[in-house]
C-alpha cells in the first residue's frame, strides 16, 4: 500500500487508508475519523479510517496527476474537489440480499465473498434505510417465507432495495423475489407498514434469473403508486423500482450545477444517455429561471426509462422544452444535421462512452459539449477523441459523490 507522501497511480490504487501509525498520528492532530464494527468485514467504505480532509487530499492528488497532460496541454485549471461538510448518511437508497439460515440471513456480502456480514445501521445510508432491510428478513422468517438459496437456484426472497427521498419523505421498498409468487404477501406488507410507518409504497420485482443482478424486469406494486418523488435543483422527478437516479442527492445537485454552466449559452441541447431525464429537465428549468429559451432532446434506449422522463418533464411544466427519444443515441445522431445542436450533455455508464458515439458528436459539432463522468480514467480515454476533433477543455471539476470510497466523478467541459 502506497503512504501518503506517494503520488497515486492512474487506477487509484494509492487511495488506501496507508499504515495504522500514520493513521494515529493524524488522529492525534486532530483529524476526524469514523468507525464502523463491520468495516473490514464489509470493505464497502475502503477509506473510513482515513480521516476525510485527507481522502480529499488524496483525490484531488489522484486527478492531477490523471489529468496532468490536459491541464497543460489545454491550458486548464484543474479546480478543488468539491467534498461533503458531512460526509455521513448520504446514500439514500440501500440494498440487502438474503439467504437461508438457523434465521433468514441479511446485511452485507463481505468483500470478495458471498457470506453475509449483519449490519444493524450503516453509516453512509440515509437513516432508516438498514433497519426496514432488517426488518423485512425477519417478518419474512415470522410468515415462512424462504430465503433464496442462489446455490441450488431455489427459495423465495432474493433482496430488498430501499430508496428514499432526499428532499421528501417519500420512501419505495422493493422486494425482489425468485418468481411471481410471493406468499403472505399482503401480510408482509401489513407488519413492514406497521414497523415503519413512513414507508410510501412497496413493489415485488421479479427476478428469475440465475444471475448476479439485483433486479428483474417485471413489477408488481403490492402498496401505494409504485414509484416516490424526490427533487433536485427545484425539480421534481418520479423514482421506480428499476430507475437511474443518483444515490447521493445532495453531491448529485453540485455536479449538476458544474455541468449546466458548461451550457448555459445554449439555445438547443442534446442530453445523451438521458436516462429519466434528470440532467436536461433540470437544465431546461434552470434556462427558464434565467430568461432564457432552451430545447432539450433527450435520447435513451431503455423505453421505460423515456416514459419516466416524459412524465418527469410534464410534472414540470416543461414538456414543450424537453422531447425524449427512445432510440440508441449513436445511430440517432447519424440522422441529425451538423447545427442541430448548441450544446451535448453527455453521462455515460463507468465504461465510458464509445468511439462511434464520440465520432458523431464531433460530426455534430456543437459549441460545447459538457461530460459527465463517474469514471475519470475512462473520461480521460474518451476526450482524447474529443480534443482530436478539435475540442479544448475548458474546465475540469472532481466532485467526491461518494466520500470513504476511493471513487471520483468528475465534470469537464469542451469548447471548440
Amino acid at each position: 500500500m502506497a503512504d501518503w507522501g506517494q503520488a497515486p497511480n492512474r487506477h487509484f490504487g494509492g487511495l488506501g487508508p496507508g499504515p495504522n501509525p500514520a493513521h494515529a498520528t493524524l488522529g492525534d492532530m486532530g483529524y476526524k475519523t469514523y468507525t464502523c464494527p463491520i468495516a473490514k468485514r464489509c470493505g464497502g467504505c475502503e477509506l473510513l479510517a482515513v480521516p476525510y480532509e485527507l481522502q480529499l487530499r488524496r483525490k484531488q492528488q489522484a486527478m492531477e496527476q490523471l489529468f496532468k497532460d490536459i491541464v497543460e496541454q489545454d491550458g486548464v485549471v484543474l479546480e478543488p474537489i468539491r467534498g461533503m461538510d458531512k460526509p455521513l448518511a448520504y446514500r439514500h437508497k440501500g440494498a440487502s440480499p438474503y439467504a437461508p439460515g438457523k434465521r433468514m440471513r441479511c446485511g452485507f456480502y463481505e468483500k470478495g465473498t458471498h457470506r453475509l456480514a449483519y449490519c444493524k445501521e450503516c453509516l453512509v445510508e440515509a437513516r432508516g434505510i438498514r433497519p426496514i432491510l432488517n426488518d423485512v428478513a425477519h417478518i419474512a422468517d415470522e410468515l415462512g417465507i424462504p430465503a433464496y438459496a442462489e446455490d441450488r437456484g431455489t427459495g423465495v426472497l432474493r433482496h430488498a432495495v430501499v430508496r428514499k427521498g432526499y428532499a421528501t419523505s417519500d420512501v419505495l421498498v422493493t422486494l425482489v423475489t425468485n418468481g411471481p409468487n410471493l406468499p403472505h404477501a399482503n401480510e408482509l406488507v401489513r407488519r413492514l407498514r406497521k414497523r415503519h410507518s413512513q414507508i410510501t409504497t412497496v413493489v415485488q420485482n421479479v427476478n428469475d434469473r440465475r444471475t448476479n443482478a439485483i433486479l428483474g424486469t417485471r413489477n408488481k406494486t403490492l402498496f401505494g403508486s409504485g414509484v416516490i418523488h424526490d427533487k433536485l435543483l427545484n425539480c421534481t422527478f418520479e423514482i421506480g423500482p428499476t430507475s437511474f437516479y443518483q444515490t447521493n442527492p445532495q453531491q448529485t445537485e453540485v455536479l449538476y450545477q458544474l455541468a449546466l454552466e458548461g451550457v448555459a449559452e445554449a439555445t438547443t441541447l442534446l442530453d445523451a444517455y438521458c436516462g429519466t431525464g434528470t440532467i436536461g429537465i433540470c437544465a431546461a428549468r434552470q434556462a427558464r429561471a434565467d430568461g432564457r429559451e432552451l430545447q432539450v432532446t433527450g435520447v435513451e434506449q431503455v423505453s421505460n426509462a423515456v416514459g419516466c422522463a416524459r412524465r418527469n418533464a410534464r410534472a414540470n411544466d416543461l414538456a414543450t422544452q424537453c422531447h425524449f427519444v427512445c432510440s440508441d443515441a449513436t445511430e440517432w445522431m447519424r440522422t441529425q444535421k451538423s447545427t442541430s445542436f448548441d450544446a451535448v450533455m453527455l453521462d455515460p455508464p463507468r465504461a465510458g462512452s464509445t468511439p462511434e458515439f464520440l465520432a458523431g458528436v464531433v460530426r455534430l459539432a456543437p459549441k460545447q459539449v459538457a461530460y459527465v463522468s463517474c469514471n475519470p480514467v475512462t473520461q480521460v480515454r474518451d476526450l482524447a477523441v474529443l480534443r482530436g476533433g478539435g475540442y479544448r477543455v475548458t474546465r475540469i471539476s472532481p466532485v467526491d459523490m461518494f466520500p470513504h470510497t476511493k471513487h471520483v466523478e468528475c465534470v469537464c467541459l469542451l469548447s471548440n
